[in-house]
């Protein structure tokens, strides 16, 4: 139902986050609470390989299974958000929310603080699932807003999507309700952005180096006078740097190298301490994406984008209480930290919820040959086979045996480091010893039987477990989600009754291609931002430009058969190209590039966090008139 129109708009709900994930800055709690005003603040502490750990934390102790740090940072600064009446958000419940809250309201007694706490449950099917160490639903914002319209200051939830933390604050403020799809969509389009802190506001961005020289402009005007006095200190431990350099046989080229870097610190200060973000949301459901003044780091259109890609596939991006339509969000620069998003269109949910399975897959060891110097392949080659050898000979060779050569070496190298490569061997299976003491004692008793200057970065272990991650999907209304308040009362939640089956909508037209023109081959990242991750074993690499120009470049060249030629671990598998013509982006999805998920460590980047930044380096015939 929609909210009534008042004589006057309702006051902007200033939203601020807090985390973006289990281990993110533990001060970054107070610093929102005493940087600025806000009206809630969230954290984002669960993510698929953190299910894994807390269920890990839950077998060893019942009691335990929720984010620890999360009640630390309550510890000191419960008192300024009650100060302040700002309200708490966070799933930091894990699986084990009714735990968090138990202790949290135990901590308000303590301190003496008279905050209310409630939590939402329902999302565990563990039960149902007896192979899993944890499964869960992802539920939706409703529940968080049951307890804020309550009365709560203090809300925990088990597994929810990240989203819902801003979108359940923002349904209770305004009175939406399930049938506001537009404006649960923009809602939830913020909550996108901000559930990974400070990605929103410069961290991990493609153009930093930008922004950090933009940042020394500004400086240098504004501080003239400090900026000479760190030149000459520049200079000075510049030739110190260069002295040494000297002595080491290399001194053009190291000093050369220190000053580079000395140069980008003052720069880079901008982007080392960024703050974290906040969303004002409106009664319409838009919102302005911004931060506390005088905090580090940028909020720009760039910024923005980047998270907006950050690990969605498809125009289409589901949740359980609406379907939000990314190729609808149109993004403004309204002034300095402040971006617009306007015009998200939103759809009735799928009938499903998207449930998690985290399950031991088995154990895993692995060692790393360092190979230096001359003949890399014949040594790579001699190593393996001396340990295949083993393998073959053992009673059970491990089900998965992986090697890859990695080529760090360069030929005529100054350093040992860089006349090195690096041999690394990955094992896999059910029973632990077969991936432990054969591997183990066959890797130790090479060390004076194999190839010349034989050494490894680590000893191999025992083997450890790991983890496998598989993404289900159940009915919704099979899923029973409760607000449960402060005074013990049990709020049941419904499903939505309006759902829609998810289907990919029609591609959109392209843009007229540029006209033909001389071209040079140059790296992708010139022109293009990237930002990729995981979801469960694929990657998504979401890529964007900045001009109008661009994206006709952009839309016509980077093609799936391009992207494959361009990162050729991907030549093999499914990619899905996604167009969304208002962002000047395309989202490619990599189906199985992570094999069972981040926890198996099936690759060398086993969330993909580099996938986007290999490609921009990758080289290709750019339009000269666009560099």
């Amino acid at each position: 139902m929609t909210t009534p129109a008042a004589q006057h708009p309702p006051t902007p709900l200033r939203i601020g986050n807090a985390s973006g994930f289990y281990g993110d800055r533990f001060d970054a709690m107070r610093e929102m609470l005493t940087g600025g005003r806000l009206d809630v603040l969230t954290g984002d502490y669960l993510a698929e390989l953190t299910m894994l750990i807390l269920g890990r934390d839950r077998l060893k102790d019942p009691s335990t299974g929720y984010a620890r740090t999360f009640l630390r940072q309550l510890e000191e600064c419960l008192g300024l958000a009650h100060e302040r009446g700002v309200r708490i958000v966070a799933n930091a419940g894990g699986l084990n929310p009714a735990g968090l809250a138990e202790d949290v309201r135990k901590l308000t007694d303590r301190l003496g603080i008279p905050a209310r706490v409630a939590h939402v449950e329902g999302d565990d099917l563990t039960a149902h699932h007896p192979n899993s160490l944890a499964a869960h639903a992802y539920l939706g914002a409703f529940g968080i807003a049951a307890c804020l319209r309550e009365g709560a200051d203090v809300v925990v939830t088990g597994r929810v999507t990240d989203a819902a933390l801003v979108a359940g604050p923002a349904a209770a403020h305004f009175g939406w309700g399930p049938a506001d799809h537009d404006r649960l969509a923009g809602a939830v389009v913020a909550g996108h952005v901000l559930e990974c802190g400070t990605q929103a506001t410069g961290g991990n961005y493609a153009f930093f180096a930008e922004h950090a020289e933009h940042a020394e402009h500004a400086e240098h005007a504004e501080h003239a006078e400090h900026a000479e006095h760190a030149e000459h200190a520049e200079h000075a431990e510049h030739a110190e740097h260069a002295e040494h350099a000297g002595r080491a046989g290399r001194a053009g080229r190291a000093g050369h190298v220190v000053r580079q870097d000395l140069r980008a610190l003052p720069a880079l200060r901008a982007l080392r301490h960024p703050g974290f973000p906040l969303a004002e949301i409106h009664a319409d459901g838009t919102s302005v994406i911004t931060k506390h003044p005088g905090t580090g780091g940028l909020v720009d259109v760039g910024t923005v984008t980047a998270q907006l890609l950050y690990e969605t596939q498809g125009a289409r991006y589901a949740g359980p209480d609406v379907t939000a339509r990314l190729d609808t969000v149109r993004l403004v620069q309204e002034g300095p930290d402040r971006v617009r998003i306007h015009g998200v269109r939103g759809e009735a949910p799928p009938p499903t919820l998207k449930l998690g399975l985290n399950r031991l897959g088995g154990f895993r060891n692995e060692v790393t040959f360092v190979l230096t110097g001359l003949d890399i392949e014949h040594k790579a080659a001699l190593v393996r086979e001396q340990l295949e050898a083993v393998l073959r000979a053992a009673k059970s060779r491990p089900a998965d045996v992986s090697w890859n050569l990695v080529r760090t070496d360069r030929p005529d190298a100054p350093t040992e480091e860089t006349a090195s490569a690096l041999l690394r061997l990955v094992v896999r299976d059910p029973d632990q010893d077969t991936v432990g003491r054969t591997l183990s004692g066959a890797a130790v008793e090479l060390a004076l039987a194999s190839y010349p200057g034989f050494h490894v970065l680590a000893p191999p272990g025992k083997g450890a477990p790991y983890g496998v991650f598989e993404a289900k999907y159940v009915p919704q209304d099979t899923v029973a989600q409760v607000a449960v308040l402060d005074d013990g009362r049990r709020i049941p939640v419904p499903p939505p009754r309006d759902t829609l089956v998810l289907r990919e909508p029609r591609e959109p037209a392209l843009p007229e291609p540029l006209p033909a023109g001389p071209t040079r081959s140059a790296p992708l990242g010139l022109l293009a931002g990237a930002r990729s991750g995981d979801k469960g074993g694929d990657a998504n690499v979401g890529v964007w430009v900045r001009s109008d120009d661009a994206w006709r470049w952009l839309a016509h060249t980077l093609t799936v058969a391009r992207f494959r030629e361009l990162l050729p671990e991907t030549a093999d598998l499914t990619v899905v190209r996604h167009i969304l013509p208002n962002l000047r982006a395309l989202n490619f999805t990599v189906e199985g590039i992570l094999g069972e998920g981040v926890a198996a460590q099936h690759r060398f980047d086993p969330q993909a966090k580099a996938l986007g930044e290999w490609l921009r380096s990758r080289h290709l015939d750019i339009p000269e008139a666009l560099l």
